[in-house]
């Protein structure tokens, strides 16, 4: 992978991002995205579309400047990199991880993610420019390893237990989030998290450890008491399967990404949750 190839899979993603969200057409999303970040943006997509069914021709394009590429060594496929750029949203500087599957095949982004300060944890290069891709599996020299970590998230926020995870807002908060608003006035919501199939990325780092990321989706469940009907917000229109009418009961399901800062396994230390996106991808009446 060249300088020149990845600044093309950027731009690509723009264009198609911008295309995408001009035209509200969530076909246009698989043209350059994949996995988890084609399943988070289309959905928003599809949300806008219910919204706005004629298109939103006044939609700011997206830009970049100031881009950056970190390419690993990798044998096999699929091959992945990091781009990041500043773009026009704030001027926060996005990192966008493209992978394909095969020599033919189109780079297309999987995972997106933003940093404190715009900056991501340091990575680790060898002398020719070179990151190091870290492997999924045990011999990652992790306290974790990057394929276990959507199962480990999972069962985290199902259950609170373990101290793999740092507190903050993503873990301990999100758990306090959620509890707060399970028992509402007439109104109840149940949660189930479960490990996504997308694979993860994971790149190691100047200190031994490395930022991954990974996806994982979760399930809503929301009762409204005998009598009184769920409303399904206009912004939601959109990813509602059948009809929502007259329903007291809904099941909501959410893809959310992750990026993390995991240390190496003779370090110690907890994984730190530095990002989080996450969109409903579907709303169905029970």
């Amino acid at each position: 992978m060249t300088k020149a190839e990845g600044a093309k899979a950027l731009q690509q993603f723009a264009d198609g991002f911008n295309k995408a969200n001009r035209k509200l057409d969530p076909s246009v999303n698989a043209s350059y995205e994949s996995g988890a970040l084609l399943a988070i943006d289309q959905a928003g997509v599809k949300a806008a579309r219910g919204v706005r069914p004629q298109g939103n021709p006044n939609f700011t394009p997206l830009t970049f400047k100031d881009a950056h590429f970190t390419v690993p060594k990798q044998a096999g496929w699929p091959k992945y990199f990091v781009a990041d750029a500043v773009s026009n949203r704030k001027n926060s500087r996005w990192y966008l991880v493209f992978s394909r599957d095969g020599i033919d095949a189109k780079w297309r982004a999987v995972y997106l993610a933003t940093f404190a300060g715009n900056a991501a944890p340091q990575f680790k290069t060898d002398k020719d420019g070179f990151a190091e891709a870290v492997p999924a599996d045990a011999a990652s020299g992790l306290t974790v390893a990057p394929g276990k970590l959507s199962r480990r998230y999972a069962d985290y926020l199902n259950t609170g237990k373990g101290d793999l995870f740092a507190p903050g807002r993503n873990t301990d908060g999100w758990r306090a989030t959620r509890a707060r608003d399970a028992d509402q006035l007439g109104a109840r919501i149940q949660w189930e998290d479960r490990p996504a199939a997308f694979p993860p990325a994971a790149l190691r780092l100047k200190d031994g450890g490395a930022l991954v990321f990974f996806s994982t989706l979760y399930h809503q469940q929301k009762t409204v008491s005998e009598g009184l009907t769920i409303k399904v917000p206009p912004s939601l229109q959109g990813i509602v399967q059948g009809s929502a009418k007259n329903t007291n009961k809904m099941t909501f399901t959410t893809v959310s990404g992750q990026a993390v800062e995991v240390p190496a396994k003779d370090a110690g230390g907890k994984v730190v949750v530095l990002n989080r996106i996450e969109a409903k991808t579907s709303a169905k009446a029970l």
